[in-house]
């Protein structure tokens, strides 16, 4: 059995991950975290999540000590994520992070916190989500050069970053296949005169609306015809169960930053 501590537990993600785990016998939820003031503190975990009390209140302290094989699960805010992962680090402690909206030197000390334990990061634990990423680099190689890609994504109206980690994680993907860095061919959003489209640009349109879970369209545009690969979120069920696949398979690993294709074997 993987023990599980949850950070972000009042949150939507939170909630959701706290639901399956209480749900499935391979887990058991042994700490809630939320930040200090939160009208959660001291509530159950379960109750809140909308089921029966669990026995472990939502606290805005870490535990002092773990037990057993414990894994974290982080879907918050990159700083707090950060804060997270340097005391889970102190705890010796793999993580699990969905948070997006990191900045460079951000990744950076990740990083360097996964010299010292595992961690699994991911802008997006989907398990479909992560088969597209795999046929959009064999597309990409194969079209990138000679077809327009852009990149279309549209999420719910409190989603705070734009564009989603998601679609970044996407544009990454084209701009490697075609052998360029991203900031030198991605185009934000366009208006006014903007001039022809170049040859190599990957356009990324973001989209924030209603309660929209998440979609994300790569369009390969050709002279005549057009492919598009299309996925769509339709409950965040799936965003959570992926990342309780994660946290089964992070356990035991060694240092080091792992994301979703390795969970999966899919291959860089």
């Amino acid at each position: 059995m993987v023990q599980i501590l949850v950070t972000g537990a009042g949150g939507r993600m939170g909630g959701k991950i706290i639901s399956l785990i209480l749900k499935n016998k391979n887990f058991k939820l042994v700490s809630a975290i939320e930040a200090p003031g939160h009208p959660l503190i001291g509530k159950d975990a379960g109750a809140s999540a909308g089921l029966e009390r669990s026995g472990v209140q939502i606290s805005e302290q870490f535990p002092a000590s773990l037990s057993g094989k414990t894994v974290g699960i982080d879907f918050t805010a990159p700083e707090s994520t950060l804060a997270f992962c340097r005391r889970a680090e102190t705890l010796g402690m793999p993580m699990v992070v969905g948070t997006t909206g990191f900045s460079g030197g951000q990744i950076e000390e990740l990083s360097r916190i996964a010299e010292k334990m595992p961690v699994v990061y991911s802008p997006n634990m989907s398990i479909g989500v992560n088969m597209m990423f795999k046929i959009l680099k064999e597309v990409a190689l194969k079209l990138g050069q000679e077809y327009d890609m852009e990149i279309v994504e549209l999420h719910h109206r409190m989603k705070k970053d734009a564009p989603s980690g998601t679609a970044l994680k996407m544009a990454r993907i084209l701009s490697e296949a075609i052998g360029e860095k991203l900031v030198n061919v991605a185009v934000y959003g366009r208006q006014g005169m903007t001039g022809a489209r170049k040859k190599k640009e990957i356009g990324i349109q973001s989209v924030r609306a209603g309660d929209i879970v998440g979609e994300h369209t790569a369009y390969f545009a050709g002279m005549g015809e057009r492919l598009e690969i299309t996925h769509k979120a339709t409950s965040r069920d799936n965003f959570a169960q992926g990342a309780l696949t994660a946290a089964a398979w992070v356990v035991n690993r060694p240092p080091g930053m792992y994301d979703m294709q390795d969970v999966l074997g899919l291959g860089k």
